[in-house]
């Protein structure tokens, strides 16, 4: 679980292949005479913590650090009101997909650090959203960037499983780091992958995932999660003038593979541009045109295309309390920088609020609260 290296003046510690830990190497020569490995990577205040996949700085969220997992969209626990509660453990993608909603990956131009929670904190304060829910819950990890690269993933998965709460327990993957082994250990804890395939050829998927993308590995593993205990669920994005000869072949495929054993087989995406998102030159389809295409599909296939909440038994359930509204004004200390330009992270009555500024952490900064939809909060200096 422990590599390590050195490279240019510095000695570089690789932990669970994604912690990567750098210390000037004059400072680690000395810190080793007196202290172990373990300690210096922990205590050295001499050093950088980086995503090794993404290069960004890392922020390790844990139940000492005092951060709360609830307010902020990037990481933490997302609670829109219904039974299904969004999990998000860490941020960072290995592709760089140009549809991308949120400029995700290594190549990403807004997106300036990442985050990784504790996993004991995570179950911590998901246990405690989940009692509030009351049974019939579902645990769905997604997040900024790619699930799968939380080196903790497995025993993470178990212990949400363990809530007493949770009936489903289901995680949004490119599914590239997926192995039968992974899945073998996630079979009986996790009940559905829902797995992002937009082409089935090859030149089309580089394109759209902005990497040499690993099409057979990735079609090979989707197989052998069809042939699990888990469910397996295809979601493509839609592209307009990129994938529009694809969507059927992929249709055909996850029928003939055998997906969908509990939930619907396939949920295909419409392709959204976001403000913060990356926006290839696409003419992107209205609803009404993306819903009349389903149809169609629906009938040539033979097989349930046009979703609701209801086909995944989610259910409108009370929000966990608010505890500020918008238009109300705190005094609040910065924690942590926000993930783009501008952006820090304040607490605000055991809540993240997002404010654009360009004070520094651990000042403290006047807000006045601009949005509260979901229990996730932004606020502006004043």
């Amino acid at each position: 679980m422990l590599k390590e290296f050195e490279e240019r003046g510095e000695k570089v510690f690789l932990i669970r292949n994604l912690i990567e830990v750098r210390i000037p190497k004059k400072t680690y020569d000395k810190l080793i005479k007196r202290y172990s490995k373990e300690y210096i990577i922990s205590f050295a205040e001499e050093k950088t913590v980086l995503n090794y996949i993404t290069k960004r700085p890392l922020y390790f969220i844990t139940r000492e650090s005092g951060i709360p997992l609830l307010g902020y969209n990037a990481f933490g626990l997302i609670d829109r009101g219904t039974n299904l509660i969004q999990v998000r453990p860490i941020t960072g993608c290995n592709f760089n997909c140009i549809f991308c909603s949120v400029d995700e990956g290594r190549f990403s131009k807004t997106r300036l650090v990442d985050y990784i929670v504790d996993p004991d904190y995570l179950l911590e304060e998901f246990r405690k959203v989940a009692e509030f829910k009351g049974k019939g819950v579902e645990a769905h990890i997604d997040g900024q960037g790619e699930p799968t690269l939380y080196p903790y993933l497995v025993d993470f998965v178990r212990g949400l499983k363990e809530v007493r709460e949770v009936e489903i327990v289901s995680m949004q993957t490119n599914g590239v780091l997926l192995s039968e082994k992974i899945v073998d250990d996630l079979e009986g804890y996790m009940d559905r992958i829902n797995l992002s395939i937009s082409a089935l050829t090859q030149d089309v998927a580089n394109k759209l995932y902005g990497v040499r993308y690993p099409l057979k590995m990735v079609l090979s593993i989707a197989e052998y999660i069809a042939n699990s205990k888990i469910d397996l669920h295809i979601a493509p994005v839609w592209l307009p003038g990129y994938n529009d000869d694809e969507i059927p072949k992929i249709i055909e495929w996850a029928l003939e593979i055998g997906a969908g054993k509990r939930f619907p087989p396939l949920g295909i995406q419409k392709y959204i541009p976001h403000r913060h998102g990356r926006k290839p030159k696409v003419k992107v389809m209205t609803f009404k045109e993306f819903y009349d295409k389903l149809r169609e599909l629906e009938k040539e296939y033979g097989v349930k295309l046009v979703l609701s909440p209801e086909d995944f038994g989610i259910e409108k359930r009370p929000r966990m309390p608010q505890p500020i509204r918008k238009g109300e004004i705190y005094n609040a200390q910065i924690v942590l920088p926000g993930r783009m330009k501008g952006e820090r992270l304040c607490i605000v009555k055991d809540r993240l609020v997002s404010v654009l500024t360009d004070r520094e952490v651990g000042e403290f900064v006047k807000i006045r609260i601009t949005r509260e939809k979901d229990g996730i909060f932004a606020g502006v200096v004043i």
